[in-house]
């Protein structure tokens, strides 16, 4: 699927719930839903810097795909990150530095997140660009 294909599914999904405590719960889900990061990819420079709660980010070029593997020691951090992950993940580094992500808007996600998470889900989408950016050039 495109990323946009992925944006557009998202938002039909939290569409479907009117109820902002609904939508928080379907983060807490998807988060859940997750798999944990293997222990070893829990380092220091795996933080994303600029988030209030710990996350870890790994990537690896597979393929000329980027694959994403991450984790959060908060439930609905926990949640954003996967979000980020399901529309980015095993895509190429161009894709995802064309990419718009306009689901985050359009799902209502930046409004109703306090500014601490706000400036996480910043932090993490630069560093998920900061990775492909980095693949992009290694690549060519």
């Amino acid at each position: 699927m495109t990323i946009n294909e992925i944006q557009d599914e998202i938002i039909e999904e939290f569409t479907e719930l009117d109820d902002w405590m609904d939508r928080y719960q379907l983060l807490i889900d998807m988060g859940s839903e997750q798999p944990p990061l293997p222990e070893q990819y829990k380092t220091e420079q795996n933080l994303i810097d600029g988030c209030q709660s710990r996350v870890w980010l790994q990537a690896d070029l597979v393929d000329g795909k980027i694959h994403f593997q991450a984790e959060s020691d908060a439930l609905i951090v926990k949640g954003i990150v996967t979000l980020l992950l399901r529309v980015l993940n095993d895509q190429t580094p161009k894709d995802i530095l064309d990419a718009d992500l306009y689901f985050i808007e359009k799902i209502g996600l930046r409004e109703h997140l306090s500014p601490t998470r706000s400036n996480g889900l910043l932090a993490m989408m630069k560093q998920i660009k900061m990775y492909a950016l980095a693949f992009s050039q290694k690549k060519s």
